[in-house]
């Protein structure tokens, strides 16, 4: 007999399985593509704070999971011996002129009240190397921010799940408790459904290089994330395509991005391009992950919409659902309900 199953091998739907299993649930997920198949088997891996000012629900939800982030995915490696290359490594942010000086210095004050001593968010001046050039010659330091290896992380909770008992196959019947989370075209099948939008997919592409800066922290110029990981690559993306035609081609939006990232970061310019990719994320109608009682399949639940955040998000979002799952206890955020996007 199945406790739960859930529908769609991406990072919510393998973390909301993990955290079943932790609780002795008995858990298949299923999902005909196998696991990562689409976005949450990118390259990226940015685990980014949203800025320490104007907080709301949605920031402080953040928050609590980026600091839950390291315990979480500790445990997932050490149980499945799978590695999802996450560390807190921290983000350096161009400062372009002297009105956005005086803005990064008030977000380090609210910083040091909003994250509560966890991580800072300071200003430093002459950072040369592995940093973003800056007109002002400043650079903003958080150190909230981490980094995962996307497309490694989903084989280690898969790894995880499976070493706890659970199951993952491509067709199976749904028993017990079931939970949908399977990605953009589970948000069109249901505007579809319901006539109305509730949610789409985002195509983004990103390209992984040579370079070994695993220990250097994350850059972040003018919207381009730059994420070295501890495989010895260096990622970059991504764009946001709200229209497209093939959810998995690579064009010139892409070399785009590696042209930027190499006028950004000069030590980028010789090296190797391993890889372009492309994935379309889940964006729902709220802009939140789409959090709570099904609003099609009776009885069932639903866990979407992680769009950009959604793996900075995973830890949290998973024992939120785990807690309405298993035990009835709904601690969902008002603005992450399914209604919300309805």
């Amino acid at each position: 007999m199945v406790d739960v199953t859930i529908r769609g091998a991406g990072i919510f739907g393998l973390a909301c399985a993990w955290a079943c299993a932790k609780r002795g649930a008995s858990v298949r997920v299923v999902d005909p593509h196998g696991v990562g198949a689409g976005s949450s088997g990118g390259i990226v891996g940015a685990l980014a704070p949203h800025v320490p000012e104007n907080w709301n629900e949605k920031k402080a939800f953040q928050f609590e999971s980026l600091r839950m982030a390291e315990p979480f995915w500790a445990e997932v490696a050490n149980v499945g011996g799978g590695n999802p290359g996450y560390a807190r490594t921290g983000r350096l942010q161009p400062v372009a002129d002297e009105a956005a000086l005086g803005l990064a210095q008030a977000r380090a004050i609210s910083a040091a009240d909003l994250w509560q001593g966890f991580a800072e968010w300071t200003l430093e001046r002459g950072a040369q190397g592995w940093a973003p050039s800056s007109p002002t010659g400043w650079v903003i330091r958080d150190t909230l921010t981490a980094r995962l290896h996307p497309r490694n992380a989903c084989e280690a909770l898969a790894l995880a799940v499976v070493a706890l008992g659970g199951q993952i196959e491509a067709e199976a019947p749904d028993e017990g408790h079931v939970l949908w989370a399977t990605g953009w075209r589970g948000l069109e099948a249901l505007s579809e459904a319901l006539a109305r939008p509730v949610g789409n997919g985002v195509k983004g592409q990103a390209v992984l290089l040579r370079h070994d800066a695993r220990n250097a922290p994350q850059l972040f110029v003018d919207g381009l994330h730059i994420v070295p990981h501890a495989d010895g690559t260096v990622a970059i993306g991504s764009t946001s395509e709200r229209e497209f035609s093939d959810p998995s081609s690579v064009d010139a939006q892409c070399d785009a991005l590696l042209t930027r990232a190499r006028e950004a970061l000069p030590l980028l310019r010789d090296a190797e391009v391993l890889e372009r990719w492309a994935g379309v994320r889940p964006r729902a109608r709220s802009r939140a992950p789409m959090l709570g009682r099904h609003p099609m399949h009776e009885g069932a639940f639903i866990a979407n919409g992680g769009f950009k955040i959604g793996f900075g998000m995973t830890p949290a979002v998973a024992e939120v659902m785990a807690d309405l799952m298993l035990d009835g206890n709904d601690r969902i955020p008002v603005g992450f309900r399914v209604e919300a996007s309805l």
